[in-house]
């Protein structure tokens, strides 16, 4: 890293977790400022979280007092100070430490030319957290005004868990050249020591939690000093916390970090851990991109961890040193997860990291970037342009699009245009564009973000009594007439208005199960393992007796289906039909599937009752036989019911709001005065149907239809699983439930029960007594 420095080259480190990745992307800078010292603003430092960076001042400052440096170092986010904000901006330090939304916001200040004049590197924190997704893209294009602004400017990136290194060195380079990057790679440590953690029972069918095995976790947080438990969902970490204090008899210190808690809570669960005041952390993904605490000499994942690299992350956070075996312990939550966690670990033994897949750069974040540098100064269309073109994000952009966008940007479309509210820039007299009022620039600064809070939804009868609440993105995929299970009762859909659900009672079975938000998608390489030992009978004589013997009797019931290969069963059972599916393409693209398919089941006549998805299957129940499932799973679907459902449902207004607020066409706050979620909703609800009507071509309307594509439904993998389902599907006509169909099966019992009165016994019997028939040795 010295050696790229010194040649002025950018860089991408990759080198595992405890290597001293942070000190080495700094170390060019203590050396450049030790030999010429300025009062100057020399290195930027981005990393995705404000903990993280406050973190790094911390240990960054050791060294530099031990080496007697006069380098000054500080943290910007939205917990700083206004005072200390606006000093910073006149009298920045050497090195500043700071995230992609506070680093657009100074972007947008006229004195951030003088600001970035000098700057001399940029080091990107745990890159890989942020390329892929809409702060990657609010990032690349805040790379590409630093880069026009100090032109010699080096970009220096930082993670342990690449797989594809080319695309992010390209994303890391000006013009999308990964040539320019430098690539160093960091010497491999000391083999991680993993084991899966099997219940004292059999493993269970179904569940996500791990819950039945608090106790040994209890067990192993007492043998270890300091533990981490990692929960995939802020849900589940509230769980588990509770059902450890149940069980912890000792009355061992342990605490709970997730990105809802308050941030004085948070801070004080770091404090503690830091402080080596805590036996156990209960913590999701707000702790992946790990703090550098030494003494944790244990982590334990509760539930499969979903991808190898999101394993490796979480598994360095323990003994973070690199001559030392990081331990962990996987808690599988039942079988499927016992063969996606021994994956994970031969994944992790080949060193294999799970692809990240880079997509065209967002509209929405694009417009809310011009925005920002209209703040900043008057700019001309065509130098612009060029500017933006060279965050590789945004390449694909040329100049009628742009033309559309700064449209938008000007006064809000064709349809909005004669709103004066929407008025945002001006002629600037000189061929440019500058802000139409000097007030614009602050709303921007108070409104700017990317990160937009889900809200829920209230379920209401029509007489206005509340039955509770339910995640925005449920009710998001709803249409009038859909029935579903709440609290215990069967409810109808009657209508969705501003943040209501409004529903009636009905006899009618609840088709869609209730669930709680998109979850973790399970990696196509994680995937691919998973179906590869079903195909393998050798490798499972390393499996426990229990996962051995439920793939052997599948095998003699029915098939395991090879890599590549799509199976799908058909059986009776109680009375009804069951198509059960296997796609492996986790549980987000199950549910859309589920969606899409009994819709068109509806219309041939099948009369579907139901469904309920996994991360590897997919189980729907009819009144009558389905008896060619390759008619169903159709490419086609993609094209009609898929658009008939988003159109229909709540899904692209639910994406427009989020759109519309990212791009700055609805304002979440005024000064003192911030807007509920109701507010919100309402504005932009009319603002849609305006659009739909008057201007379906909008931007913003192009820019929701992409977010309902890519993030509110996988439809991508559902794209490449209906492609390949043509020439790969394996049929097969049973005359009872396969053993393979118990784990997604059980979860109709689980679904259809309010999680408040979950009693896990009687789902252990419903699987018993599936397994029973499933199982059993006769015929």
């Amino acid at each position: 890293m010295l050696a790229a420095g010194a040649r002025g080259e950018s860089a991408l480190l990759v080198a595992a977790t405890g290597a001293g990745k942070t000190l080495s992307g700094f170390l060019p800078t203590l050396v450049d400022l030790a030999q010429n010292p300025t009062d100057r603003l020399h290195t930027l430092y981005v990393s995705p979280l404000k903990a993280l960076a406050a973190d790094v001042e911390r240990n960054l400052l050791g060294p530099i007092a031990e080496m007697e440096l006069g380098i000054s170092v500080e943290s910007r986010s939205g917990d700083t100070s206004s005072d200390k904000k606006a000093r910073q901006r006149s009298r920045p330090p050497n090195i500043l430490l700071t995230t992609p939304e506070s680093l657009s916001l100074l972007l947008s200040y006229p004195d951030s030319f003088s600001m970035f004049a000098d700057l001399k590197t940029v080091v990107i924190d745990e890159i890989h957290a942020f390329a892929p997704g809409k702060r990657g893209d609010l990032l690349s294009l805040a790379l590409a005004r630093l880069q026009h602004i100090a032109p010699n400017l080096r970009r220096v990136g930082l993670s342990a868990t690449i797989a594809d290194t080319t695309a992010y060195r390209s994303w890391l380079a000006p013009n999308g050249d990964a040539d320019g990057v430098t690539l160093v790679e960091g010497e491999a440590g000391a083999d991680p020591d993993i084991q899966i953690l099997l219940p004292e029972g059999a493993v269970p069918w179904a569940g996500h939690s791990g819950r039945y095995a608090v106790h040994q976790v209890m067990d192993e947080v007492a043998k270890n000093r300091t533990t981490i438990i990692f929960c995939n969902t802020r849900g589940l970490a509230e769980l588990i916390f509770q059902e450890l204090w149940k069980v912890n008899d000792l009355g061992l210190p342990i605490a709970i970090h997730h990105g809802s808690l308050d941030r004085e809570a948070r801070q004080r669960a770091e404090l503690a851990m830091a402080e080596g005041r805590l036996r156990a952390l209960v913590a999701t993904s707000s702790l992946d991109l790990g703090l550098d605490w030494g003494d944790v000499d244990c982590v334990i994942q509760m539930g499969a961890p979903k991808g190898s690299s999101r394993l490796l992350q979480r598994i360095g956070r323990a003994n973070h040193r690199l001559d030392e075996p990081s331990k962990a312990l996987i808690v599988p939550g039942n079988r499927f997860e016992y063969l996606e966690a021994q994956a994970a670990l031969d994944a992790v033994e080949a060193g294999e990291r799970d692809a990240d897949r880079f997509r065209p750069g967002a509209l929405d974040v694009l417009a809310q970037h011009v925005m920002a540098l209209a703040c900043a100064a008057p700019f001309k269309e065509d130098e612009l342009l060029g500017e933006i073109r060279s965050a590789m994000p945004y390449q694909w952009i040329d100049a009628p699009t742009f033309a559309r966008l700064l449209g938008f940007v000007r006064d809000g479309g064709y349809a909005l245009k004669s709103y004066d509210r929407f008025r945002r820039l001006a002629p600037d007299g000189q061929g440019g564009w500058r802000l139409a009022h000097p007030r614009l620039a602050a709303q921007h600064r108070l409104n700017a973000g990317i990160i937009v809070d889900a809200p829920t939804l209230d379920v209401r009868f029509r007489n206005g009594r509340r039955l509770g609440t339910v995640e925005e993105y449920f009710a998001s995929t709803l249409t009038a007439g859909d029935t579903f299970a709440f609290a215990g009762l069967s409810l109808e859909v009657e209508s969705i208005r501003d943040t209501d659900l409004y529903v009636r009672a009905t006899t009618k079975p609840a088709r869609i199960p209730s669930y709680v938000g998109a979850r973790m998608a399970l990696s196509t390489r994680l995937a691919d393992r998973v179906r590869g030992f079903l195909a393998d009978p050798a490798s499972w004589q390393r499996f426990p007796e229990d996962v051995r013997f439920w793939l052997e009797m599948q095998q003699l019931r029915s098939v395991l289906p090879r890599p590549g290969e799509l199976l799908v069963e058909t059986f009776p059972h109680e009375g009804l039909h069951y198509m059960v599916a296997y796609p492996f393409e986790g549980w987000n693209a199950h549910q859309s599937l589920g969606m899409l398919l009994t819709k068109r089941m509806d219309r041939a006549g099948l009369q579907p009752m139901g469904f309920v998805a996994s991360d590897y299957a997919l189980a729907i129940w009819s009144l009558r036989p389905v008896a060619d499932p390759a008619a169903l799973f159709d490419s086609a679907i993609l094209e009609d019911e898929f658009v008939e459902w988003v159109e229909s449902s709540h899904l692209l207004k639910r994406a427009f709001r989020e759109v519309a607020v990212i791009g700055g066409l609805i304002e979440r706050q005024h000064p003192g005065k911030r807007k509920t979620g109701k507010q919100v909703t309402f504005s932009t609800d009319l603002i849609f149907d305006v659009l739909r009507k008057y201007e379906p071509d909008h931007l913003l309307l192009e820019a929701a239809w992409a977010d309902a594509r890519e993030r509110l439904t996988d439809v991508a993998r559902l794209g490449d699983l209906l492609d390949r389902a043509a020439g790969t599907m394996v049929h097969r006509t049973l005359p009872r439930i396969s053993p393979l169909a118990i784990p997604v099966l059980v979860l109709i019992g689980r679904e259809n029960v309010a999680a408040s009165d979950l009693d896990d016994m009687l789902l252990g019997e419903l699987a018993d007594t599936l397994a029973e028939t499933a199982m059993r040795l006769d015929e």
